[in-house]
């Protein structure tokens, strides 16, 4: 084999995910967590990237391709989404749990620093664990989230989460997964099949979401002093991050406002803002333009925004 067939071979492999889990606890016991991985796996520089609510790593497939020869790029399925195992406890879905199998992620890729990428509630676990002391998150880009989530965002998402679902095929399941994350961008037919086809499953001749209905019950049994006191939290948290934040917001976001943002601004130490237009809630970062904003900002080659 020539030098050049195998320099394009590792090329080649950098761009090709790895399935890989790793084992948590909760106070309810034992659970494993789903990630994919790109990249090289001896590579030290680690972007980690955390998706939303109800989704999963595998939204970050075009991103992970994209980054895989700066970084080893580790996408994990939070607890109870995707490939990972579901809580025994609904109870425990929420932040600390998420942070603490963060932590034990991190643990075994055996780095000292992790760069961040969070969209959505993968922001707000991001925030928790930036704001600790001796944390080892380097930058942060906080996908289109802030300490305050608008009430409106919060009632569009209480009208579906945790609803039994169920499709006669893959395409009706990826079709109405698409409506419901339509404010991500104008996708084609082909992006919104690769990033929703992940969160299906078939099951009993129908299909389905993979996501555990469970995680609906703290979100709905939250009352409004606990949120208040979640928000409060947060915002201590962002206070406290002295490591580059990125916040890209979509332009017509119903979760994250305008005010929002600046006040993170003001209230961050090394906070920065971007705004993507013709999306919503969440720029979904499939096309090169808003690649570019995230490349800006780790790689320091531009597009961060002011």
């Amino acid at each position: 084999m020539t030098a050049s067939i195998v320099v394009e071979a590792v090329h080649s492999d950098l761009n090709e995910p790895r399935q890989r889990f790793v084992q948590c606890a909760s106070p309810a016991g034992l659970h494993r967590i789903a990630y994919t991985e790109w990249g090289d796996p001896g590579n030290p520089r680690v972007l980690l990237c955390v998706h939303g609510l109800t989704r999963s790593g595998r939204d970050f497939d075009t991103l992970a391709r994209a980054f895989a020869h700066e970084y080893r790029v580790v996408c994990p399925d939070v607890v109870g989404r995707g490939l990972s195992d579901w809580l025994a406890d609904p109870r425990y879905y929420g932040v600390p749990q998420y942070v603490a199998d963060m932590v034990t992620l991190i643990a075994r890729l055996n780095v000292e620093t992790v760069d961040w990428f969070g969209t959505s509630m993968g922001g707000l676990i991001g925030m928790a664990l930036g704001g600790l002391p001796n944390t080892p998150i380097r930058k942060m880009l906080l996908n289109d989230v802030g300490p305050h989530i608008e009430p409106i965002a919060l009632q569009r998402i209480g009208e579906y989460l945790g609803k039994p679902a169920r499709f006669a095929s893959l395409d009706e399941g990826v079709r109405h997964a698409a409506a419901l994350a339509s404010s991500f961008g104008p996708l084609t037919d082909e992006e919104w099949a690769s990033i929703n086809t992940p969160l299906l499953q078939e099951r009993d001749g129908a299909w389905g979401f993979r996501y555990d209905p469970g995680i609906a019950t703290p979100f709905t049994s939250a009352t409004d002093e606990q949120n208040a006191a979640g928000e409060a939290f947060l915002w201590r948290s962002l206070a406290s991050i002295r490591t580059p934040v990125l916040v890209v917001r979509g332009e017509s976001s119903d979760l994250l406002s305008r005010e929002t943002v600046a006040q993170m601004v003001e209230k961050g130490h090394a906070v920065t803002r971007a705004e993507i237009p013709g999306a919503g809630h969440a720029p979904a970062f499939l096309v090169e333009d808003q690649i570019a904003i995230a490349r800006g900002f780790f790689l320091g080659d531009g597009g961060s925004g002011a």
